[in-house]
C-alpha cells in the first residue's frame, strides 16, 4: 500500500498539469469558435464583442490560454469558474434538473475542475510555477548579498 501511496504522490503534480493544460486547451477552443470562428458550423454567425456571448469568448479564448500556460493559474480559473456558473444557470437550468437533461454536463465539469484549478494550483510543468522559482531565487540573492 505504501508504494502506491508514493506512486500516486510522485505522479500527482505532473497529473495536475497534465489535467490544467488539456482543461485549458478544451476551453480555450470555444473561445476561439465565439470569437474567430474557428471549427465552426458554415455559416455561423459570430457574436458581437460586447455582447454576453463575446464576453464569454473573450474568457473563454483567454482565459483558456492562461490556464493552458499555468499563468495566474488560481485567479483566472477561479473567474472560469464562476462564468461556467452563471453559464449554467442562464443557459441550461431552464430546460430541467438534471445536467444531462438540460445539456449542462459540460458547464458544470468545467465549473468544478475551474474550482479545483483554483485551490490546486497549476502543478509542475507551468509558468506559475517558473516565475515562482525565479522570485524564490531572486530573494535568496538579495539574501545573501545583504548578509
Amino acid at each position: 500500500m505504501a508504494s502506491t501511496e508514493a506512486l500516486c504522490s510522485r505522479w500527482s503534480q505532473g497529473l495536475l498539469s497534465v489535467l490544467r493544460i488539456m482543461t485549458g486547451f478544451l476551453f480555450a477552443e470555444h473561445g476561439a469558435e465565439k470569437l474567430f470562428g474557428f471549427l465552426a458550423p458554415p455559416n455561423a454567425p459570430l457574436p458581437h464583442l460586447f455582447s454576453f456571448m463575446g464576453l464569454a469568448g473573450v474568457l473563454e479564448f483567454f482565459g483558456g490560454l492562461a490556464v493552458l500556460l499555468g499563468l495566474f493559474t488560481r485567479p483566472a480559473a477561479f473567474i472560469l469558474s464562476g462564468q461556467m456558473a452563471v453559464a449554467y444557470f442562464l443557459a441550461h437550468a431552464s430546460r430541467g434538473f438534471w445536467p444531462v437533461q438540460n445539456k449542462g454536463e459540460l458547464a458544470v465539469l468545467y465549473c468544478f475542475v475551474f474550482l479545483y484549478l483554483s485551490a490546486a494550483g497549476a502543478g509542475a510543468l507551468s509558468l506559475d510555477r517558473l516565475l515562482e522559482k525565479r522570485s524564490q531565487a531572486q530573494k535568496g540573492q538579495a539574501v545573501s548579498r545583504s548578509g
